[in-house]
């Protein structure tokens, strides 16, 4: 069976050289997947960029509006990273709409990925490192409104812990939110999730997965769901400069594949987002990002 794979060529915007945040990564994520073995398997899917009434599932009213308009204030842009432009807004919004795009394809055939998403630092009345609007938030609000599932877990193995997906849920009961994550690392203050991993710096391959193990077979039994969003982050990996964690690429591919392997065995939908990654050498970490791509060509 063909997999939804969700890609936009908006995903990619300029910015200024030497900006910290790679950019350019996902169009060479894209270039990366075009091979026969991802070709047999991918359903390429475009999204239409969101609309307000989306984007207002998660964040207040007052916030998107000033994201939208231009309106949000110096100090507020410093916080997210970017400085506004209409190309951002545009990019925010394509994304956005490819997990929402994800979550209706994965609840429709079991599993889809978008190359991008995973803003799990937008709060509901604030952006924050990187992150504008929360892909996650949005996509899990959007699917309980529409009646498209009614228990989520969020499964976030993004080296930094998922703070505005936290806050944004944490009076949801139909969405679980777990994370794992470097707990010396970005945010330095945590927001309370429903199941919060700090991990010890320096944690490699084998002690990672170990935790994992011993972790997501129990919440899918205990909470149910009947989906969950990954966020495939990695940003764990030894090289990457915002880490702090020390999994290799063979531990990122046994850790994807863990996850959607356990859910497949469950029968539980998947929507995964790429998360993040901050490696300047952008072949390499796309070739990161696109390990989870391979490890569901090959389930």
């Amino acid at each position: 069976m063909a997999i939804p794979m969700i890609h936009h060529p908006g995903y990619t915007i300029e910015l200024p050289e030497r900006h910290p945040f790679p950019m350019r990564k996902f169009r060479v994520l894209r270039e990366q997947l075009a091979t026969p073995a991802i070709d047999r398997v991918a359903d390429w899917m475009q999204p239409e960029p969101a609309e307000r009434a989306m984007l207002a599932r998660a964040h207040k009213p007052e916030y998107i509006d000033a994201f939208l308009t231009g309106r949000t204030d110096p100090t507020a842009q410093r916080r997210t990273g970017f400085r506004w432009s209409e190309d951002l807004v545009e990019r925010v919004r394509l994304e956005t709409a490819g997990t929402v795009l994800a979550v209706e394809a994965a609840l429709a055939q079991r599993l889809e990925l978008n190359t991008a998403g995973g803003t799990h630092h937008a709060h509901a009345d604030a952006g924050s490192g990187y992150c504008l609007i929360n892909d996650i938030a949005v996509a899990a609000r959007h699917a309980l409104a529409c009646g498209w599932a009614k228990r989520i877990l969020v499964v976030d193995l993004d080296v930094h812990q998922g703070d505005g997906t936290a806050g944004l849920f944490e009076d949801e009961p139909a969405v679980f939110t777990f994370s794992m994550h470097a707990g010396t690392n970005f945010p330095a203050r945590k927001r309370q999730g429903d199941l919060d991993i700090a991990l010890d710096k320096g944690v490699s391959d084998a002690e990672y997965l170990r935790i994992l193990e011993n972790t997501l077979p129990r919440l899918l039994s205990e909470f149910n769901p009947d989906l969950v969003i990954y966020d495939a982050g990695v940003d764990v990996h030894t090289l990457d400069r915002m880490g702090h964690l020390d999994l290799s690429d063979e531990g990122i591919t046994r850790r994807d594949t863990y996850v959607l392997q356990t859910c497949r065995e469950g029968s539980i939908p998947v929507a995964g987002v790429i998360g993040g990654g901050y490696d300047r050498d952008i072949g390499a970490l796309a070739q990161r990002h696109s390990r989870l791509f391979t490890a569901a060509a090959t389930l």
